[in-house]
C-alpha cells in the first residue's frame, strides 16, 4: 500500500503568538463558514498543530470563543478611543470631527474582518457577543454626544441642533459606511466618506 503523506505541521511558537494565531484562525472561520464550522478540530487545522495545542492554551471552545470576542472588543474600543477624541480647547471641532470619522473608517479598512464580526454579525451570534457590542456602541455614542456639545458651542452652531439625536445619527452613518466599506471596498473606501464628512460639514450653518 502506498504510504500516506505526512500531515505538515506549523512551526513551534512562544505560546502568547501561537494564542494570537489560534484566534486569528477563528475569526477567519467564522468569517468564512460561519459559528457552525467552528470546532477544535477546525481551528487546530487551519493553524496546522494538533488538538492537544488548542486544548492546552484554551481549554474548551467556548474559551476560545470569549477570548476572540474579548481581543476584538479591546482592539475595537482602543481604535475608536483613537478616533473620537476629548474635546481640547485649541482644536478646531470641524477638524476634529473629520478626523474622528476618517480615523475610524482607516480602522476598519486596516481590519476588516474583525469589523464584520461587529458590524455585520451572522446567525448564530451569541447573546454575549451581541451585549459587548451593545455596551461599546453605548459608550462610543455618549463620548460623541460630549463631542457634539462642544463643538456646537465652539463653533456656534447650529444652535438649534441637538447634541444627543446628532451622536445617535453619526454613530448609525458611520457603522453604515463601514458595513459599506467591508462589503464593497473599492467603492467605497475610506478617502471617500472623509472628502463627504469635509463637505457635509462645510455646509453646516455656523450660529
Amino acid at each position: 500500500m502506498a504510504s500516506q503523506p505526512k500531515r505538515r505541521y506549523a512551526p513551534r511558537l512562544p505560546p502568547e503568538e501561537r494564542r494570537e494565531q489560534l484566534l486569528d484562525v477563528t475569526l477567519e472561520l467564522i468569517v468564512e463558514h460561519g459559528y457552525g464550522a467552528v470546532s477544535m478540530e477546525a481551528v487546530a487545522r487551519g493553524a496546522g498543530v494538533t488538538k492537544p495545542v488548542v486544548y492546552d492554551l484554551f481549554g474548551t471552545l467556548g474559551n476560545v470563543l470569549e477570548s476572540l470576542f474579548e481581543r476584538e472588543e479591546e482592539r475595537a474600543l482602543e481604535a475608536l478611543a483613537d478616533a473620537v477624541p476629548f474635546a481640547a480647547p485649541e482644536e478646531d471641532p470641524d477638524t476634529v470631527l473629520i478626523n474622528a470619522a476618517s480615523a475610524f473608517l482607516e480602522a476598519v479598512q486596516r481590519r476588516p474582518h474583525a469589523w464584520r464580526l461587529i458590524l455585520l454579525p451572522l446567525d448564530g451570534t451569541p447573546e454575549a457577543v451581541l451585549g459587548r457590542v451593545e455596551r461599546g456602541r453605548s459608550l462610543i455614542t455618549r463620548q460623541i454626544q460630549d463631542l457634539m456639545a462642544w463643538g456646537l458651542e465652539k463653533r456656534g452652531g447650529p444652535t438649534e441642533l441637538d447634541p444627543e439625536l446628532a451622536a445617535l445619527a453619526v454613530v448609525a452613518l458611520g457603522e453604515q459606511a463601514a458595513r459599506l466599506m467591508i462589503l464593497e471596498p473599492e467603492r467605497f473606501p475610506a478617502e471617500r466618506y472623509r472628502r463627504f464628512v469635509e463637505v457635509f460639514i462645510s455646509s453646516l450653518a455656523r450660529g
